[in-house]
């Protein structure tokens, strides 16, 4: 019997990670990204917190400092729609012809969509940090410490994966720009605002505060903002952490089968 040569085939971690050094090589080179996507939460602290600062004052608000209250709300919507654009790098490949190269390496495809991922929660990191940090230098106070901040970064990394991963589905699917931008609309305001990010539940009409109870994006800054703190009730905690978890994990298998039907389409 005359053996057949195949092609040899990467390990996951090694493909996994020259994945992600060329995602992070486009990062670094377009760096001043990063940096104007944190305009948006400056404005939104710095701004919107001295302009609606009154609303702490409110029976029922439970804060008395509305910026403190902000900063964890803004966190999370600083990553959600950071995660809405996670998509487009595709778009981008498929555009330029360089996904068909990339479809002919004899990798794993769950590898290939992990690689991007870990970049996109990497530039998340910075961005979570850089918050927190307008957030602390805005006003902001974080009586949590050291462990409140971790359960906020844990939070907002594990939103992240949710929408970086439904993004880079929508993108393989509709391999349209306009349509990924159409449809992470759809999704991230309605997401955004029908949740606690601005508003605490009991000052909010009933059938939102209803809606919110099921948001992930409420589950995130529900964590972070009692971590940050440091009155955080360890039972909501772990349950709120195991439904993000469980959010981001069906999310990223979402975006593996698209990747999987993209290649098959072709």
């Amino acid at each position: 019997m005359i053996a057949t040569a195949q092609a040899p085939t990467a390990g996951w971690s090694v493909a996994a990670g020259q994945v992600f050094k060329r995602w992070s090589m486009n990062t670094l080179r377009e760096s001043w990204g990063v940096g104007v996507s944190l305009l948006q939460p400056i404005v939104w602290i710095l701004l919107f917190g001295q302009v609606f600062k009154s609303i702490g004052t409110i029976p029922g608000f439970g804060d008395g400092s509305y910026i403190t209250f902000l900063v964890p709300g803004v966190l999370m919507m600083t990553v959600l729609f950071s995660g809405a654009w996670a998509g487009t790098g595709y778009i981008e490949d498929i555009d330029s012809g360089v996904m068909n190269h990339v479809l002919t390496a004899p990798v794993s495809r769950s590898a290939l969509v992990a690689g991007q991922l870990a970049n996109q929660l990497a530039v998340s990191a910075v961005q979570s940090a850089m918050v927190l940090l307008i957030g602390f230098l805005g006003g902001a106070r974080f009586h949590g410490g050291v462990l409140g901040l971790v359960l906020a970064l844990i939070a907002a990394t594990l939103l992240a994966a949710t929408f970086c991963s439904f993004s880079s589905a929508i993108a393989l699917i509709t391999r349209s720009q306009l349509a990924l931008i159409g449809i992470s609309q759809m999704i991230v305001l309605p997401a955004t605002f029908l949740s606690s990010a601005m508003m605490a539940p009991d000052l909010m009409p009933s059938w939102v505060r209803t809606v919110s109870r099921y948001n992930p994006v409420s589950w995130a800054v529900d964590v972070g903002r009692s971590g940050l703190a440091g009155t955080q009730d360890w039972g909501s905690v772990a349950w709120q952490l195991g439904l993000l978890t469980a959010l981001a994990a069906a999310a990223f298998a979402f975006a593996i089968s698209a990747f999987r039907s993209f290649q098959r389409s072709l």
